[in-house]
């Protein structure tokens, strides 16, 4: 297991606040019809986030799905711009054209958020594919949930990694609901992991995603495999989604009972916790820390409002490439 130092934890803790405080903050601001667009949050799953991009470089790539603010976030992009793409302005990394699903900072190796489900995969096997020709020895993390392992494009992907050997994590968030469908309706085994098997050469665990330690050690046996060169890993983070779908998903396709009990399984509250028993933050810490974070979060949300809407007549700008 790792062994992190007193900054390593309170920076995995940091970066899971900053994430849940920046998606509360979005929440908010959408309810009272300050957004446009969709918008789809990640909640509960902190962990994964903040545990997966832990040991990544900055050169490294990431490619997320519609819920992935929180990878954006723990990859290290900046907060401001971040906000105001979310809310469609001109300085938002996408020029507010993106919006929630389609962030993407390649300054910071961030590929692409995808609304399509599994879309986002392909695309970061093709930079895994660019990073092994080019000798770079960049590895790529893509993220995914349960649902799109049933997705075609997941199982090429999986099968041209697997023969090419090429450096990349495939990072499962596995909430156990694809969009309104609990797992055991869609899928016939247990753990997204087994698939793996089916492709030779992949590695793969199932663990708990709500642990972010786990998420860092694990991450970083499947990032030692791919720069040596040994091949993809097929990493199952089991987690929770506190939220629905969408915001706005009333939830009546699920029992009250899940809804209720993901609360006590909150990765944040845990690690807070554990880091108090270690002796690592006092209470006195912990508040400094929610209020620095909280602090970060206000000052982007005003510079998003702020920002200016984009001009109408740059409207084609950057579609077509010479």
């Amino acid at each position: 297991m790792s062994k992190l130092d007193k900054e390593s934890k309170i920076s995995l803790l940091k970066t899971m606040l900053t994430i849940r405080k920046f998606e509360e903050k979005v929440s908010e601001n959408f309810a009272a019809g300050q957004i446009p667009g969709f918008i789809h949050l990640s909640i509960g799953q902190e962990a994964v986030s903040a545990g997966a991009c832990f040991n990544l470089r900055k050169e490294d790539y990431i490619s997320t799905t519609h819920r992935g603010h929180g990878q954006c976030i723990a990859k290290g992009v900046e907060i401001r711009p971040l906000m105001a793409e979310i809310f469609g302005k001109s300085t938002g990394y996408c020029k507010g054209r993106g919006g929630s699903m389609h962030i993407a900072s390649l300054d910071y190796g961030m590929l692409g958020a995808n609304g399509i489900v599994a879309g986002g995969i392909p695309m970061a096997v093709g930079a895994a594919f660019s990073a092994k020709y080019r000798k770079t020895d960049q590895v790529v993390a893509s993220f995914f949930g349960d649902g799109a392992t049933g997705e075609g494009a997941f199982y090429e992907s999986m099968n041209i990694a697997s023969i090419l050997k090429l450096p990349i994590i495939f990072v499962c968030e596995n909430n156990k609901w694809a969009e309104f469908s609990p797992q055991q309706v869609h899928m016939d085994i247990e753990n997204v992991a087994q698939r793996a098997k089916a492709f030779g050469n992949v590695a793969a665990e199932t663990i708990d995603g709500n642990d972010v330690e786990l998420v860092v050690d694990a991450m970083e046996r499947a990032i030692e495999r791919a720069r040596s060169g040994n091949g993809p890993t097929l990493l199952e983070c089991i987690t929770t989604r506190f939220h629905g779908h969408y915001e706005g998903d009333p939830q009546k396709y699920r029992p009250k009972e899940d809804i209720e009990g993901v609360r006590s399984k909150d990765p944040i509250v845990r690690y807070k916790t554990k880091l108090k028993e270690e002796g690592v933050l006092d209470d006195a810490g912990a508040e400094a820390l929610e209020k620095e974070v909280e602090g970060i979060i206000e000052d982007a949300l005003q510079f998003a409002k702020e920002s200016p809407e984009p001009d109408s007549k740059e409207l084609l700008n950057d579609v077509y490439v010479n």
